[in-house]
């Protein structure tokens, strides 16, 4: 059986983990209890050895499919030759009320609920749920239990399904079995864990939950422009890749979804990237929500209790970060391993993420006025001394860079202007609180002082006169689509002369019509890489700031159009195909859709 294009993939999740479901019904991912636990489902990754909770209809002629309005709630239409039916997939979540100053926002449940409703005619087919534990290492039982459940366990682990039609028992699996007239249903409820009732009789009660949960945080979305659809489904998708229970915020959904077919890039994403989690954090403050941004630096005081002095690269939701490891008895998607989980890239030197979390800070402090919470205000003294104090250390130190590169370390111009940005922010907040309670007016003033100290340096050596370009380093003639980043992020004068004349080179040398690859050198990876997305709405950002308004537009208007139906995207594009690679749905790229459609609608409205 052929895999799945990473496309024909939606998301539903309870802000504690998150499942992938196919175009075709069937659940094909799901990690409980959180985002970077052991899969119990993971077809998608290997279909004969990885789990599934299947959906099978007699007869079927075509799909459709959307998610309700203003929320994750997912609905498909199925088409057979004898009726019309709609599956609703969700993951019961509740709003709290009140909602805590700090916390999840909502219950959670820790289940699946799959409701099958006959529209027209008459449909029959079978549920198939066949978990395989600890990423399909663990071997299945599956036993009978009361009120007509099944409960599965192994590798320690368990999960219950119960079914509003009878289930038959097979050797680590079970299937219920359904014929269906016009108007009746026939309910599939999952659940995390050995204990609790089938919960049946509370579908209709969590579903009603679920879609008004979804619908209030939706109604207090601040973005009002021409993508408000666009711009929403990628909010709520990052809000699925929150961690309600610890603040943290998962940079994608999955793991080892390659970037390359074939090649050997495949990585396991369902940590806390510094970069990623920041700049989501300005994409949440961009659409009004600042809770969430709070959540984060919730996480962080949690995660490091040092106050900036040990700040890491990744972090594990809780514990500590597991070693790289690589699963080699998965196959992989469409066949191209390793399945790694875990992330070697945690002992990098990446030295731009103080940059971005300071950047990510000072936004979120001008949308609460600099009046954040208490806890939140008590610790910013000493963040901004050990993360300037980081700067100051590393300025003139070589690092791995925004994109992990696994070779040696180098000068990186993209690091360089994120450390401006970092004493830039860093300076700004300190003058924006009165009495000179963060830093006192001499420091403030060295922060600055050094801050163009090194603009000036990075702006004349990452000059390349033979490219007539700002390339990656100073030492190479190699073109670097992060440096589009820094222009967002005014590390460079979106409107000089040198910024146009790098982004008609990085237009020649990485672009592939509409999308970009990060970089062309080799790496010594396997493979040819695919598009990276973000890059190219970091593209429309810079066309728009240099007051190419009009390309900006048109551009994004053909990169929404890149996103599968649902309007979601992976990590990269590949350029022949216009296949999804990469892992799936990848926050980066839905959080540089924020930030472009916000920029684009501040700009129209300052013109």
């Amino acid at each position: 059986m052929t895999d799945k294009p990473i496309a024909d993939y939606a998301v539903i999740g309870d802000t504690r983990t998150t499942a992938l479901i196919a175009r075709d019904g069937s659940l094909d991912w799901l990690c409980w209890p959180r985002h970077d636990a052991p899969a119990v489902f993971l077809a998608l990754l290997d279909r004969d050895r990885g789990g599934a909770c299947r959906f099978v209809l007699e007869g079927l002629l075509g799909t459709e499919r959307r998610y309700r309005p203003g929320t994750t709630i997912l609905e498909t239409l199925f088409v057979t030759r004898t009726g019309r039916a709609t599956l609703t997939d969700f993951m019961p979540l509740a709003r709290h009320d009140p909602v805590p100053e700090e916390g999840p926002d909502g219950r959670a449940e820790a289940r699946v609920v799959r409701r099958l409703v006959c529209e027209a005619g008459q449909v029959c087919g079978h549920w198939s749920v066949r978990p395989t534990f600890d990423y399909a290492r663990a071997p299945t039982e599956a036993q009978a239990q009361a009120e007509g459940t099944v409960l599965f366990r192994g590798g320690g682990d368990a999960l219950r399904a119960a079914a509003s039609v009878p289930f038959d028992i097979g050797a680590g699996d079970a299937q219920a079995a359904f014929r269906l007239e016009a108007g009746a249903r026939a309910d599939l409820v999952l659940s995390h864990g050995a204990d609790g009732t089938a919960g049946l009789e509370l579908v209709e009660t969590w579903l009603s939950e679920t879609d008004a949960y979804w619908r209030e945080w939706s109604g207090r979305c601040t973005y009002r422009g021409p993508y408000h659809e666009a711009v929403l489904r990628s909010g709520l998708t990052l809000k699925l890749l929150t961690h309600g229970p610890s603040g943290g915020i998962v940079a994608a959904a999955t793991t080892s979804l390659p970037e390359a077919v074939p090649g050997n890039r495949n990585y396991d994403y369902r940590y806390v990237w510094m970069r990623d989690a920041s700049f989501t954090v300005t994409a949440f403050v961009n659409l009004g929500y600042d809770r969430e941004a709070a959540e984060f630096l919730r996480f962080l005081r949690d995660a490091d209790p040092s106050r900036g002095r040990d700040l890491r690269l990744i972090y594990a939701l809780e514990g500590p970060m597991p070693a790289e490891d690589i699963l080699d008895h998965l196959r992989g998607w469409r066949g191209t391993g390793p399945v790694r989980i875990g992330n070697a890239a945690a002992d990098q030197r990446q030295f731009d993420i103080y940059g971005e979390f300071l950047a990510a800070l000072h936004h979120y402090l001008e949308a609460v006025e600099f009046d954040p919470p208490v806890k939140v205000n008590d610790h910013l003294p000493e963040a901004l001394a050990h993360l300037t104090d980081h700067i100051l250390r590393v300025r003139d130190a070589p690092d791995h860079g925004i994109w992990e590169l696994r070779g040696p370390m180098r000068q990186i111009l993209h690091t360089k202007a994120m450390l401006w940005v970092g004493l830039d922010c860093a300076a700004r907040i300190a003058r924006s609180v009165p009495e000179h309670r963060l830093a006192s007016p001499e420091t403030i003033a060295a922060w600055e002082r050094a801050a163009e100290e090194i603009r000036a340096a990075y702006h004349a050596q990452g000059w390349n006169e033979r490219v007539g370009a700002y390339t990656m380093d100073d030492d190479s003639d190699d073109l670097d689509a992060a440096v589009l980043r820094a222009v967002l992020f005014r590390g460079f004068d979106a409107r000089s002369p040198r910024v146009a004349a790098t982004l008609e080179r990085v237009g020649e040398q990485l672009g592939a019509g509409d999308l970009l690859y990060r970089y062309r050198l080799d790496d010594g990876l396997e493979g040819a890489e695919a598009t990276f997305t973000a890059c190219a709405f970091w593209r429309v950002g810079c066309l728009a700031l240099s007051g190419r308004q009009g390309e900006a537009t048109a551009l994004f208007d053909r990169l929404l159009a890149r996103g599968n139906d649902l309007g979601l995207f992976a990590e990269e594009i590949e350029a022949g195909s216009g296949e999804q690679r990469g892992n799936c749905p990848q926050g980066f790229t839905h959080m540089a859709l924020i930030n472009g459609a916000v920029r684009l609608a501040h700009l129209r409205d300052d013109a």
